[in-house]
């Protein structure tokens, strides 16, 4: 049992032993808890701070915890259905997005994530880094405008192409970073060229930003030049997703003699190529070197974020632009947020000048090559029939189903029966041409999970 799933059960368990209680009586001390339910001391105290933050509980230092008072019953129930007219029709569907970030039940076989499993993370490492940063007497003072310089000339070097420190501004995450970057390029009603499939949460930040996501397919070399070219002619847009190493979901790599026909088509049609360089430090294989690296015009504006390969709530990415539109993502970050916390960026500099630093990358890779092989090897046994292609990198492979099957009633019949998978639909800005499920081979604990996960997927889809 993960801890977070821990803490939500003995929640669970104690808000219904409250709810019976009288205001005022006292829960069982927290060592009878942990000898009770046969938890840790922590899982018990976070347990109680979740009661605690829904006014279930009161704890008092040295006392123990107690039931609250209740609120006293009053009359009908407040008339909230103004609030549906004066918000109107525009929505934030974070569905897709709570699905993937949603702890799996208990006995799960988990093969649906979008981040290493905490064996994979550099855990001590971070720590260690962590310390270090906030020992430092500056360390919880404002930090520069743009981010911490030192951490900007890292990013700089490290994507290469010319880029300098300059270009390069401190973001909070990836996620935080395509917000950003998207509402500085886009007014809302704008289209944006997305692939298809495409990362969900891209699509998630597009239409709560008012945008409308214009599909351009994506095969085995990643998206269709040719038919980019004929969606920014049709849809007039100004701006273009793309991830072209270790695209998420398929795992394709941009092909060699695609890459300067992608900066082809934006140059003729005057947009912007936004490329999302997640998984750069989760290659099994080298990936070529980022887009920005070709291009000279301004054309590209570069994310690169550390969080897949280190450990999710490092929130701390960059966003690499030139000329104009720099200036503008940076305004625009500065009336959102301010800046990043300093701690974190401080934390992350420690972390990738130390010497662990290659060695947690060498370790990662090793591991995603041991896991990958073996979850193909578990599909070549359990589900020849499935189209599956191997990936050079990132955290998933992409399989294609039978035509006739509901990938998102089997992705829903498969958690029943214990196994966690995302169904291919969500990953489409528009219809999907063919049924699909995204298997991650990085969330479970082991292979033999990964294996066990597969078997249970086969009875699933043969039943």
């Amino acid at each position: 049992m993960n801890d977070d799933s821990s803490v939500g059960a003995l929640a669970g368990m104690l808000r219904a032993e409250v709810r019976r209680m009288s205001p005022g009586e006292r829960l069982p001390s927290s060592r009878a808890l942990v000898d009770r339910h046969r938890v840790s001391p922590v899982t018990v105290s976070r347990a109680l701070g979740l009661l605690a933050a829904e006014g279930l509980v009161v704890t008092r230092p040295g006392s123990g915890a107690f039931a609250a008072p209740r609120a006293e019953a009053g009359g009908e129930p407040a008339d909230l259905d103004w609030q549906a007219v004066t918000l109107g029709d525009r929505s934030v569907d974070a569905s897709g997005v709570s699905w993937l970030l949603t702890p799996a039940p208990d006995g799960t076989a988990t093969l649906s994530g979008g981040y290493l499993h905490p064996t994979l993370q550099p855990v001590r490492a971070l720590a260690t880094a962590a310390a270090r940063a906030a020992r430092r007497p500056d360390a919880w003072e404002m930090p520069r405008l743009g981010g911490v310089p030192e951490l900007r000339a890292w990013f700089a070097r490290t994507v290469g192409g010319g880029v300098s420190p300059a270009d390069v501004l401190i973001t909070s995450g990836g996620q935080q970073s395509l917000t950003t970057v998207l509402r500085a390029l886009l007014p809302p009603g704008a289209p944006l060229l997305v692939e298809s499939p495409t990362y969900l949460g891209v699509l998630a930040v597009a239409r709560a930003s008012g945008l409308h996501p214009v599909p351009v397919p994506v095969d085995a070399g990643g998206v269709r030049p040719d038919l980019l070219a004929e969606a920014f002619a049709m849809s007039g847009a100004r701006a273009f997703y793309t991830q072209p190493a270790f695209h998420n979901p398929t795992g394709t790599v941009l092909a060699a003699e695609r890459r300067e026909r992608v900066l082809d088509a934006a140059r003729a049609a005057g947009a912007f190529v936004v490329e999302d360089d997640y998984a750069r430090y989760l290659g099994i294989e080298a990936p070529p070197p980022p887009l920005i690296t070709q291009d000279t015009g301004g054309r590209v504006v570069h994310i690169a974020s550390l969080t897949k390969a280190t450990a999710p709530s490092l929130r701390v990415a960059a966003v690499i632009a030139r000329g104009p539109v720099a200036e503008r993502i940076r305004a625009t970050q500065l009336v959102e947020e301010f800046f990043p916390a300093r701690p974190l960026q401080e934390t992350l500099l420690e972390l990738v000048s130390s010497p662990g630093w290659p060695r947690h990358l060498r370790s990662v890779r090793a591991a995603l090559r041991s896991r990958r092989d073996a979850l193909l090897t578990a599909f070549a046994r359990d589900l020849p029939e499935l189209r599956i292609d191997r990936p050079a990198g990132g955290l998933h492979l992409w399989a294609r189903l039978p035509d006739g099957v509901d990938d998102t009633a089997l992705a829903e019949a498969a958690l029943r029966a214990g196994v966690l998978v995302s169904a291919g639909r969500p990953f489409f800005p528009a219809e999907a041409p063919a049924p699909h499920l995204r298997i991650s081979y990085a969330t479970a604990a082991s292979e033999a999970e990964l294996a066990e996960g597969v078997r249970r997927l086969a009875a699933v889809l043969r039943s």
